[in-house]
């Protein structure tokens, strides 16, 4: 037996209309061809499905089970639908992004909430597990967007320039170096620097200073969490380099000081890598505008 969704639409059209006329207008076809249509089924199953000379026209045992068979499938069918012409307008779709960069959940998750209230269908999820091989999984399709301030050059992967910002020495205010106006490479030697747990090749303190002068920290010590990473600062465990936006509530406080990296200060771009055909759907082309401008506030703060 060779069964259609349409012939499971005909079904549920005939049982919830009564009859073949009112069914035939609710499926646009005429009540010739919803006849032939209903006879080749019937010729199909070997059986009748419906019980002929009864008002109004009710399906035979046969037909119930093809009825139920359509109830459960045909609203399954429809949602599917759905999702497809929402997808084809740009309303819905998958941002499941991975983050290479450990301090920007602070201006991701604002950038997040916004985000979700205006696509609601948007399917959002944070992949950590991948933090450490997310440029790959972006490429295998297993996250769609990735935060990362090291760009490559990677076929079929574009990468979308977020914001600037400036990685900060914070260290007690009891520090010695409270009384210079700057830092250099050369006064992490007798500091433990506290960093996030990443390789140093992503770590801007590493490549943006201490790896090019040949410097190395007394103790290199590695922290998941910001607020321990300040917390153990403010103890006088060690110094850190953070980026500005981090740094905006804890500045003023009495317990911290904060100060340039270098006399010029250091800038480093972030950006959002996605496939190169995703860069424009309606959906990512919004979250990267608000990528871009929403953090900045928190810098301004």
């Amino acid at each position: 037996m060779h069964l259609e969704f349409r012939h499971l639409r005909t079904i549920k059209a005939i049982h919830d209309a009564g009859g073949l006329a009112r069914a035939a207008d609710i499926l646009h076809i005429t009540q010739s061809a919803l006849s032939h249509q209903v006879k080749g089924l019937e010729d199909q199953a070997g059986v009748e499905l419906f019980v002929r000379r009864s008002k109004p026209l009710r399906l035979s045992a046969a037909g119930m089970k093809l009825l139920r068979l359509a109830e459960r499938i045909l609203p399954e069918i429809d949602a599917v639908e759905q999702e497809f012409d929402a997808l084809r307008k740009g309303r819905a779709g998958r941002l499941h992004i991975a983050i290479e960069c450990h301090a920007c959940f602070d201006w991701l998750f604002p950038v997040l909430e916004q985000f979700r209230r205006a696509w609601p269908e948007i399917d959002i999820d944070i992949r950590p597990g991948l933090a450490f091989n997310a440029l790959p999984a972006l490429a295998r399709e297993e996250v769609d967007l990735v935060i990362s301030s090291d760009p490559e050059k990677i076929e079929g992967i574009v990468f979308n320039p977020l914001f600037d910002y400036s990685p900060t020495f914070i260290a007690a205010s009891n520090s010695p170096l409270a009384a210079k106006p700057y830092v250099v490479a050369e006064d992490f030697a007798d500091q433990t620097l506290i960093t996030y747990p990443v390789d140093r090749a992503r770590s801007d303190v590493f490549t943006q200073l201490l790896t090019p002068a040949r410097v190395e920290p007394k103790a290199h010590r590695k922290v998941e969490l910001t607020t321990v990473i300040l917390m153990l600062v403010a103890s006088g465990r060690g110094v850190a380099v953070l980026p500005d936006w981090v740094l905006r509530e804890v500045k003023y406080q009495p317990d911290y000081i904060t100060r340039p990296v270098t006399e010029k200060g250091l800038t480093k771009r972030l950006y959002a890598a996605t496939r190169e055909e995703d860069a424009t759907e309606p959906y990512m082309a919004h979250f990267l505008r608000l990528a871009r401008t929403e953090p900045v506030k928190l810098q301004r703060a």
